[in-house]
């Protein structure tokens, strides 16, 4: 799958949502159910593999499940790589290099770090300059993330568009803002960032219709389809170790 037809995915009339899987049995399911191109959970990858979320996972790791992905499907595949796992952009650059050869044709990348388990922001320079690196070597689509509003910048909007067009001046082809809610601000956003928009699906988003006259491209749900059916299956083997009964797996 090219680069190129996942790029026009994000230049259609209406946004596109990405299924966001964890391994190639989601990822099929994913197909089957009509989704355009996947996008990986690195927050459930990691979670499966038994770590915690913020680039505690190997990238061979994160290559080996990625790559079931990919085989698996007939769609575009994209891949949250976090910070890319390394401060240095020609590190990174190596990783996505990597990612490309398994069949990859689009990154998350991020200008948020976790650190003692609290989420912060990283100057853009950081982020810009890790695109311009990848860009040297390769044209995934490079779908930068601005953490303004997951940190909670007491201006959010104002740092988005600031920080996007830093990112979109480095090569990056499209934005991603989680947690932009409000009509306004995904309006004024559009406005003043030629690059299509991500939004990230939370309960208090605009609904699809709006969303679509807003022109937002993009729409994505990460961890949290992964982290409903965890809560069910935790749930199922409480109700097992406590009644000694199976009934309800059957239900």
């Amino acid at each position: 799958m090219s680069v190129e037809k996942f790029k026009a995915l994000h230049e259609q009339d209406k946004p596109f949502v990405l299924g966001n899987v964890w391994d190639a049995h989601t990822a099929k399911a994913a197909e089957e159910l009509g989704f355009q191109g996947l996008g990986s959970s690195s927050h459930a990858i990691a979670n499966i593999l038994g770590y915690e979320d913020g680039q505690n996972i190997s990238v061979d790791e994160i290559l080996f499940v990625v790559e079931r992905i990919v085989k698996a499907v007939n769609i575009p595949v994209s891949v949250d790589f976090e910070a890319g796992y390394s401060s240095d952009p020609e590190e990174v650059a190596a990783h996505v290099k990597q990612l490309v050869e398994v069949g990859v044709v689009g990154i998350n990348l991020e200008d948020g770090v976790v650190k003692d388990g609290k989420r912060g922001m990283e100057d853009p320079q950081v982020l810009a300059h890790k695109i311009k690196a990848i860009k040297a070597v390769t044209n995934i689509f490079i779908n930068a993330r601005a953490d303004t509003y997951t940190t909670k910048h007491p201006d959010a909007l104002a740092e988005s568009i600031r920080r996007a067009q830093i990112y979109a001046d480095a090569g990056a082809d499209g934005i991603f803002i989680p947690v932009i809610e409000k009509k306004e601000d995904i309006k004024q956003f559009v406005q003043e960032i030629q690059l299509p928009l991500n939004v990230f699906a939370t309960p208090n988003i605009p609904d699809y219709k709006t969303l679509t006259e807003l022109g937002v491209k993009r729409i994505s749900h990460g961890a949290k389809l992964y982290e409903k059916i965890f809560k069910t299956t935790k749930e199922l083997l409480g109700d097992i170790q406590k009644e000694q009964a199976f009934g309800k797996l059957y239900q």
